[in-house]
């Protein structure tokens, strides 16, 4: 299958991908959408954090519907394979169709999260011929680090009573409730002294990675976890371990994929060797069904001036080593959902400072408390700082949903089942619930996967016959 520019969701689809738009770095994107909204001759809002919002008059005959929302984020992770040159703030995506009718940008992201939503709004929003209610078209910033975008939301840019969240993959599933979530840095002042013992590199590498809301329960290798345990089961074997930087991950709400240790040690390369590939061969057994590629990069690395100083290197590597990661609860209401997990995104090294940001998710309260006690603890302990930022709520499941039947009828008009989901992901809709309560959501969007990673990927068959049930859902919205 093409990637057919003819039809107007892929045209946008494509101008979009032209737009470089990571999170923090969405004006051009935003501008694009002021644009449009001009040149349409609808009226607009803009915020200080580039958000805007485009407004519709009804059709003829739906003048007395309640307004329709429907929602996307402009923003997406910028993920690349080690080996391609691009630079995401100013490079164009490079798309391309595989022989299965998916479609890719090579060695990079694709933006498909959620550039498909927005594709499909500016379709909406431009096509005169499609009976509609009022439509309420919002186009949030800085969804991916945070929904940071739709935190500077008032009440008074909610247009309506019920809002179709573009964010949310599938073509038969609806999401009916998200997490809520937390972002941790746990950071600390580095003391380095002078170094004669040799340098040694330490790589992670092979892992898949993917959505830390989606995917955390698949049980993926964490590539800062794994190099932490690495080195400790050096020390642990008796051998000499000194850090002079840990690096890893590229966003802290993508499960890291690898990682890069420099390390001295005063132990014979050989013993090293030894007790790293046993730790390999053990890591890839209990991780032979969830990430099979693991392995273990081990090299002589160019001499080091300075190493951590053993105390500060110890408490590093024993904090890296005991952090709480990964799948915590599961619900004991819904089948299938986890209630709470935390995900270390990323460890960054400067001249002075290491930090560790990680990404909490919970449904409840109580777990996110919990999860941010034995983090504060365990820092206290092994003298790091602490900061727990943009706390948001979840978004509870809602039994009745007039919305969600209207999706239900038209799943069945094309022979299939709508299929409600709960989600671990942390989605907008929990700010929108928030601020406007008796709100009535549903998300919907095409068949996708590999999100937040260089695989990912879009079916284009899929994502022309959602665009066609989303505008009878729209339709139907009387």
């Amino acid at each position: 299958m093409e990637f057919d520019l003819n039809k107007r969701h892929c045209f946008w689809f494509n101008e979009l991908a032209m737009i470089p738009r990571g999170s923090g770095n969405e004006k051009a994107a935003s501008d694009f959408i002021v644009k449009f909204a001009q040149d349409h001759g609808l009226a607009y809002k803009q915020d200080h954090v580039w958000n805007v919002i485009v407004d519709k008059p009804a059709s003829p005959g739906y003048e007395n519907a309640e307004p329709l929302i429907m929602q996307a984020h402009l923003d997406v992770v910028c993920e690349k394979n080690k080996d391609v040159e691009h630079d995401f703030t100013k490079d164009p995506l490079d798309l391309y169709v595989d022989e299965e009718g998916w479609l890719h940008a090579r060695g990079t992201t694709l933006g498909c999260d959620d550039g498909f939503g927005v594709s499909y709004m500016l379709s909406i929003l431009e096509d005169d011929t499609l009976p509609h209610p009022p439509l309420s078209c919002m186009f949030t910033t800085m969804e991916e680090i945070g929904l940071l975008g739709a935190r500077e939301l008032k009440k008074e840019d909610i247009h309506g009573k019920r809002l179709i969240n573009l964010d949310s993959g599938g073509e038969t599933k609806t999401s009916v409730s998200s997490a809520g979530g937390c972002t941790s840095i746990v950071s600390r002042a580095l003391e380095f002294e002078e170094n004669s013992d040799p340098a040694y590199f330490l790589g992670i590498r092979g892992l898949l990675g993917g959505h830390s809301g989606g995917l955390i329960h698949t049980e993926r290798g964490n590539s800062n976890t794994l190099a932490a345990r690495v080195l400790k089961e050096l020390q642990l074997a008796g051998l000499d371990v000194r850090l002079v930087s840990f690096n890893g991950g590229l966003k802290f709400n993508a499960i890291p994929r690898e990682a890069d240790v420099i390390f001295t040690s005063a132990s014979a390369p050989d013993a090293l060797e030894a007790q790293i590939r046993k730790t390999e061969k053990n890591i890839q057994s209990e991780l032979e069904f969830s990430d099979a590629g693991f392995k273990v990069l081990f090299e002589a690395h160019e001499a080091a001036a300075k190493k951590l100083t053993k105390t500060v290197s110890d408490e590093v590597l024993n904090f890296l080593f005991l952090m709480i990661n990964g799948f915590r609860h599961r619900s004991m209401a819904i089948e299938g959902l986890t209630a709470a997990s935390l995900n270390m995104g990323t460890v960054t090294t400067t001249e002075d400072k290491i930090v560790i940001e990680d990404l909490m998710r919970s449904a409840l309260d109580s777990h996110m408390d919990e999860m941010i006690d034995q983090i504060r603890v365990l820092a206290d302990l092994l003298h790091m700082d602490t900061e727990f930022k943009d706390r948001f709520p979840g978004w509870a499941y809602a039994r009745e949903s007039p919305l969600r039947e209207i999706a239900r009828q038209v799943e069945k008009a094309h022979g299939n089942e709508l299929q409600e989901n709960a989600s671990h992901g942390g989605l907008e809709c929990s700010i929108f619930k928030g601020l406007v309560p008796e709100l009535d959501i549903i998300t919907f969007g095409p068949i996708a996967s590999g999100a937040h990673t260089p695989d990912e990927k879009l079916d284009l068959a899929s994502f022309d016959r959602t665009f066609e049930m989303l505008k009878e859902i729209v339709s139907a919205c009387r």
